[in-house]
Protein backbone atom coordinates (compact mmCIF):
# COMPACT_ATOMS: atom_id res chain seq x y z
CA UNK A 1 0.00 0.00 0.00
CA UNK A 2 2.74 2.70 0.78
CA UNK A 3 4.30 1.98 -2.91
CA UNK A 4 0.97 3.19 -4.35
CA UNK A 5 0.73 6.32 -2.06
CA UNK A 6 4.48 7.26 -2.99
CA UNK A 7 3.64 6.87 -6.34
CA UNK A 8 0.12 8.83 -5.86
CA UNK A 9 2.62 11.53 -4.43
CA UNK A 10 5.91 11.31 -7.20
CA UNK A 11 3.87 10.68 -10.79
CA UNK A 12 1.99 14.69 -10.74
CA UNK A 13 6.20 15.71 -9.87
CA UNK A 14 7.54 13.82 -12.61
CA UNK A 15 4.66 14.97 -15.07
CA UNK A 16 5.74 18.13 -14.36
CA UNK A 17 9.47 17.78 -14.72
CA UNK A 18 9.00 16.17 -17.97
CA UNK A 19 7.49 18.97 -19.23
CA UNK A 20 10.03 21.32 -18.21
CA UNK A 21 12.64 19.20 -19.55
CA UNK A 22 16.14 20.72 -19.76
CA UNK A 23 16.62 22.60 -23.25
CA UNK A 24 19.85 21.43 -25.74
CA UNK A 25 22.52 23.80 -25.14
CA UNK A 26 22.77 24.12 -28.86
CA UNK A 27 19.25 26.46 -28.47
CA UNK A 28 20.66 28.55 -26.23
CA UNK A 29 24.41 29.78 -26.74
CA UNK A 30 25.31 32.55 -28.91
CA UNK A 31 27.81 32.76 -31.44
CA UNK A 32 28.06 29.00 -32.27
CA UNK A 33 30.23 28.82 -35.32
CA UNK A 34 32.23 32.15 -34.53
CA UNK A 35 35.23 30.18 -34.51
CA UNK A 36 34.48 30.08 -38.01
CA UNK A 37 34.47 33.70 -39.18
CA UNK A 38 37.57 35.54 -40.31
CA UNK A 39 39.01 38.01 -37.77
CA UNK A 40 39.86 40.16 -40.11
CA UNK A 41 36.62 40.35 -41.85
CA UNK A 42 35.07 43.92 -41.84
CA UNK A 43 31.67 44.49 -40.16
CA UNK A 44 28.71 46.05 -42.95
CA UNK A 45 28.24 50.18 -42.54
CA UNK A 46 25.20 51.55 -41.48
CA UNK A 47 23.74 54.89 -40.81
CA UNK A 48 20.25 55.52 -40.18
CA UNK A 49 18.36 57.31 -42.75
CA UNK A 50 15.70 60.33 -41.93
CA UNK A 51 12.24 58.91 -41.80
CA UNK A 52 8.79 61.34 -41.37
CA UNK A 53 8.26 62.39 -37.71
CA UNK A 54 12.01 62.16 -36.76
CA UNK A 55 12.52 65.13 -35.01
CA UNK A 56 16.22 66.62 -35.53
CA UNK A 57 18.00 69.03 -33.65
CA UNK A 58 19.93 70.90 -35.48
CA UNK A 59 22.97 73.65 -34.74
CA UNK A 60 24.25 75.69 -36.83
CA UNK A 61 27.70 77.52 -35.87
CA UNK A 62 30.62 79.72 -37.30
CA UNK A 63 33.37 81.54 -36.63
CA UNK A 64 31.22 84.60 -36.04
CA UNK A 65 28.31 83.69 -33.95
CA UNK A 66 25.76 86.46 -35.15
CA UNK A 67 26.26 85.07 -38.57
CA UNK A 68 24.89 81.87 -37.26
CA UNK A 69 22.14 82.95 -35.32
CA UNK A 70 19.16 83.59 -38.35
CA UNK A 71 19.92 79.27 -39.02
CA UNK A 72 19.19 78.40 -35.69
CA UNK A 73 15.67 77.52 -33.83
CA UNK A 74 15.02 79.71 -30.64
CA UNK A 75 15.51 78.40 -27.51
CA UNK A 76 12.18 77.50 -25.33
CA UNK A 77 11.94 77.45 -21.69
CA UNK A 78 10.64 74.05 -19.89
CA UNK A 79 8.51 74.96 -16.63
CA UNK A 80 9.96 73.76 -13.33
CA UNK A 81 8.21 70.73 -12.03
CA UNK A 82 8.54 73.24 -8.93
CA UNK A 83 5.85 75.79 -9.02
CA UNK A 84 7.74 78.88 -6.86
CA UNK A 85 9.20 82.11 -7.45
CA UNK A 86 12.67 81.21 -7.12
CA UNK A 87 11.89 78.54 -9.51
CA UNK A 88 13.84 78.89 -13.12
CA UNK A 89 12.94 76.86 -16.47
CA UNK A 90 15.52 75.01 -17.90
CA UNK A 91 15.94 76.38 -21.68
CA UNK A 92 16.22 73.76 -24.78
CA UNK A 93 16.45 73.85 -28.52
CA UNK A 94 13.93 73.31 -30.43
CA UNK A 95 13.62 70.17 -32.74
CA UNK A 96 12.32 70.24 -36.43
CA UNK A 97 9.55 67.58 -37.47
CA UNK A 98 10.04 65.79 -40.72
CA UNK A 99 6.85 65.73 -41.96
CA UNK A 100 4.93 63.07 -44.18
CA UNK A 101 6.81 63.99 -47.13
CA UNK A 102 10.04 63.82 -45.72
CA UNK A 103 10.88 67.65 -45.52
CA UNK A 104 11.17 69.92 -42.77
CA UNK A 105 10.59 73.83 -42.58
CA UNK A 106 13.94 75.54 -41.95
CA UNK A 107 14.66 79.22 -41.51
CA UNK A 108 15.93 80.84 -44.41
CA UNK A 109 16.57 77.96 -46.70
CA UNK A 110 12.44 77.19 -46.27
CA UNK A 111 11.50 73.85 -47.09
CA UNK A 112 14.40 70.99 -47.42
CA UNK A 113 13.54 67.52 -48.32
CA UNK A 114 15.51 65.34 -46.15
CA UNK A 115 13.91 61.78 -45.90
CA UNK A 116 15.68 58.87 -46.83
CA UNK A 117 19.09 60.87 -46.05
CA UNK A 118 21.98 59.71 -43.70
CA UNK A 119 22.93 62.49 -41.29
CA UNK A 120 25.50 63.17 -43.41
CA UNK A 121 24.23 63.32 -46.35
CA UNK A 122 21.68 65.96 -44.63
CA UNK A 123 25.02 68.01 -42.98
CA UNK A 124 26.61 67.64 -46.44
CA UNK A 125 23.16 69.58 -47.82
CA UNK A 126 23.21 71.96 -44.99
CA UNK A 127 26.69 72.95 -45.53
CA UNK A 128 26.37 73.71 -49.26
CA UNK A 129 23.30 75.79 -48.88
CA UNK A 130 24.26 77.96 -46.02
CA UNK A 131 27.72 78.20 -47.20
CA UNK A 132 26.47 81.09 -49.95
CA UNK A 133 24.95 83.49 -46.97
CA UNK A 134 27.98 82.37 -43.73
CA UNK A 135 31.56 81.13 -43.93
CA UNK A 136 33.03 77.63 -43.13
CA UNK A 137 29.22 76.90 -41.20
CA UNK A 138 29.33 74.09 -39.05
CA UNK A 139 26.42 71.72 -38.95
CA UNK A 140 25.82 69.75 -35.59
CA UNK A 141 22.69 67.72 -36.66
CA UNK A 142 21.26 64.75 -34.18
CA UNK A 143 18.34 62.99 -34.07
CA UNK A 144 16.35 62.97 -30.90
CA UNK A 145 13.58 60.63 -30.88
CA UNK A 146 15.53 56.94 -31.89
CA UNK A 147 14.20 54.46 -29.96
CA UNK A 148 13.46 50.59 -30.12
CA UNK A 149 11.25 48.34 -28.44
CA UNK A 150 11.99 44.86 -27.35
CA UNK A 151 9.56 43.04 -26.30
CA UNK A 152 8.65 39.01 -25.67
CA UNK A 153 10.83 36.58 -23.56
CA UNK A 154 13.37 38.94 -22.45
CA UNK A 155 14.03 40.10 -18.63
CA UNK A 156 12.71 43.95 -18.71
CA UNK A 157 11.13 44.15 -22.14
CA UNK A 158 9.91 48.12 -22.95
CA UNK A 159 10.74 50.70 -25.58
CA UNK A 160 14.81 52.15 -24.98
CA UNK A 161 15.77 55.72 -25.56
CA UNK A 162 19.27 55.43 -27.95
CA UNK A 163 21.50 58.45 -27.43
CA UNK A 164 24.24 57.65 -30.20
CA UNK A 165 23.49 57.17 -33.84
CA UNK A 166 23.10 53.94 -34.53
CA UNK A 167 22.60 50.40 -32.14
CA UNK A 168 23.33 46.95 -32.53
CA UNK A 169 20.25 43.78 -31.98
CA UNK A 170 22.58 42.60 -29.14
CA UNK A 171 22.99 45.70 -27.56
CA UNK A 172 19.05 46.19 -27.82
CA UNK A 173 19.28 43.16 -26.21
CA UNK A 174 21.61 43.72 -23.74
CA UNK A 175 19.17 46.73 -22.55
CA UNK A 176 16.56 44.28 -21.85
CA UNK A 177 18.96 42.20 -19.67
CA UNK A 178 18.97 39.82 -22.09
CA UNK A 179 16.69 36.61 -23.64
CA UNK A 180 15.22 34.00 -20.61
CA UNK A 181 16.07 30.84 -21.38
CA UNK A 182 12.44 30.72 -22.61
CA UNK A 183 13.33 32.64 -25.63
CA UNK A 184 14.10 31.34 -29.08
CA UNK A 185 17.03 32.22 -30.25
CA UNK A 186 16.95 31.12 -33.31
CA UNK A 187 14.05 33.03 -34.88
CA UNK A 188 14.15 36.98 -33.35
CA UNK A 189 11.53 38.66 -35.16
CA UNK A 190 12.51 42.47 -36.14
CA UNK A 191 9.75 44.66 -37.62
CA UNK A 192 10.84 47.33 -39.68
CA UNK A 193 8.45 50.46 -41.35
CA UNK A 194 10.61 52.22 -43.80
CA UNK A 195 8.48 55.14 -45.89
CA UNK A 196 5.27 53.81 -44.35
CA UNK A 197 5.92 50.16 -45.46
CA UNK A 198 6.59 47.55 -42.79
CA UNK A 199 8.56 44.38 -43.59
CA UNK A 200 9.20 41.04 -40.92
CA UNK A 201 12.38 39.84 -40.99
CA UNK A 202 14.05 37.03 -38.77
CA UNK A 203 17.42 36.81 -36.84
CA UNK A 204 19.23 33.71 -35.66
CA UNK A 205 21.14 34.98 -32.95
CA UNK A 206 22.87 31.33 -32.06
CA UNK A 207 24.80 31.83 -35.58
CA UNK A 208 27.84 33.87 -35.45
CA UNK A 209 27.03 35.66 -39.28
CA UNK A 210 24.13 37.30 -38.33
CA UNK A 211 26.92 39.99 -37.31
CA UNK A 212 26.68 40.19 -41.17
CA UNK A 213 23.18 40.43 -41.31
CA UNK A 214 21.58 44.01 -42.78
CA UNK A 215 19.03 44.05 -39.34
CA UNK A 216 22.60 43.44 -37.06
CA UNK A 217 22.12 47.34 -36.67
CA UNK A 218 18.94 48.72 -36.11
CA UNK A 219 16.79 51.54 -37.16
CA UNK A 220 14.71 54.20 -35.40
CA UNK A 221 11.42 52.36 -34.14
CA UNK A 222 11.92 49.27 -34.92
CA UNK A 223 10.64 46.31 -33.12
CA UNK A 224 12.69 43.06 -31.66
CA UNK A 225 10.20 40.50 -30.40
CA UNK A 226 11.74 36.90 -29.18
CA UNK A 227 8.93 34.44 -29.33
CA UNK A 228 8.58 31.79 -26.73
CA UNK A 229 9.84 28.50 -27.08
CA UNK A 230 7.98 24.77 -26.84
CA UNK A 231 8.87 24.57 -23.01
CA UNK A 232 7.40 28.03 -22.48
CA UNK A 233 4.05 27.17 -24.42
CA UNK A 234 3.78 23.95 -23.68
CA UNK A 235 3.98 24.98 -19.70
CA UNK A 236 1.26 27.75 -20.17
CA UNK A 237 -0.75 24.92 -21.19
CA UNK A 238 0.32 23.04 -17.90
CA UNK A 239 -0.38 25.97 -15.53
CA UNK A 240 -3.71 26.43 -17.14
CA UNK A 241 -4.54 22.77 -16.51
CA UNK A 242 -2.44 21.42 -13.80
CA UNK A 243 -5.07 21.26 -11.27
CA UNK A 244 -7.42 19.10 -13.96
CA UNK A 245 -4.19 16.95 -14.63
CA UNK A 246 -3.68 15.76 -11.28
CA UNK A 247 -6.99 15.22 -10.35
CA UNK A 248 -7.27 13.00 -12.66
CA UNK A 249 -4.01 10.96 -12.66
CA UNK A 250 -4.53 10.79 -8.67
CA UNK A 251 -8.09 9.44 -9.31
CA UNK A 252 -6.50 6.85 -11.32
CA UNK A 253 -4.12 5.77 -9.16
CA UNK A 254 -6.85 5.48 -6.13
CA UNK A 255 -9.03 3.32 -8.66
CA UNK A 256 -6.25 1.30 -8.98
CA UNK A 257 -5.21 0.99 -5.08
CA UNK A 258 -8.75 0.40 -4.71
CA UNK A 259 -8.49 -2.60 -6.50
CA UNK A 260 -5.62 -4.22 -5.53
CA UNK A 261 -6.22 -3.81 -1.76
CA UNK A 262 -9.99 -5.37 -2.67
CA UNK A 263 -8.21 -8.10 -4.48
CA UNK A 264 -5.59 -9.08 -1.73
Amino acid sequence: MKYFFLLKKTVPFLFVLLVFSCKPSKELVYYQNIDGLASTEKLNSYEIKIQPDDLLMIIVSADDPESALPFNLSTISIPSAYNTMASRGQETMQSYLVDASGSIDFPVLGKLEVGGLSRSEVMQLLESKISKYIKNPIINIRLTNFKVSVQGEVTIPGTYPINSDRVTLIEAISMAKDLTIYGKRDNILIIREVNGVKSYNRVDITKADFINSPFYYLAQNDVVYVEPNKTRINGAAVGANTGVIISITSLFITVITLIVTASN
